[in-house]
């Protein structure tokens, strides 16, 4: 996938994911992201390449010019590309990366009883 857009690899049939695609698709800058499911074709072989496990995502994931970033660092280097959440990024870039990193991993682990899955993605599949 040749691009020079960031490239966010998600879970296409998660609710919660797709909620978090929806709003960066709703307040992102459209030359800003890529978003791909882990579930097609791309997102397969992105997996493979980065060595992360093609049956199941538990991490939103990130790839960008400084490289791959998973977790609540790569959620919060997502949220600090949206121009009008900067700031929100930066205050949550203070809390420890081992607090974050546990309610991210919480919510992931939880994600899907909590929020359900969706026979539909976001996106198109490609």
């Amino acid at each position: 996938m040749e691009s020079t857009k960031d490239i966010i690899i998600f879970d296409g049939e998660c609710n919660l994911c797709n909620g978090v695609v929806g709003w960066l698709l709703k307040f992102a800058p459209e030359e800003l992201f890529s978003f791909v499911p882990f579930q097609s074709p791309i997102g397969q072989k992105l997996l493979e390449k980065n060595g992360f496990d093609t049956h199941q995502l538990d991490t939103v994931i990130l790839i960008d010019a400084e490289g791959v970033h998973t977790h609540s660092d790569g959620f919060l280097r997502v949220v600090s590309k949206v121009p009008k959440w900067k700031r929100v990024a930066a205050l949550l870039a203070f809390i420890p990366r081992l607090i974050r990193d546990f309610v991210y991993k919480t919510a992931s682990k939880h994600r899907v009883k909590w929020f359900g899955t969706s026979s539909s993605c976001a996106i198109s599949l490609k």
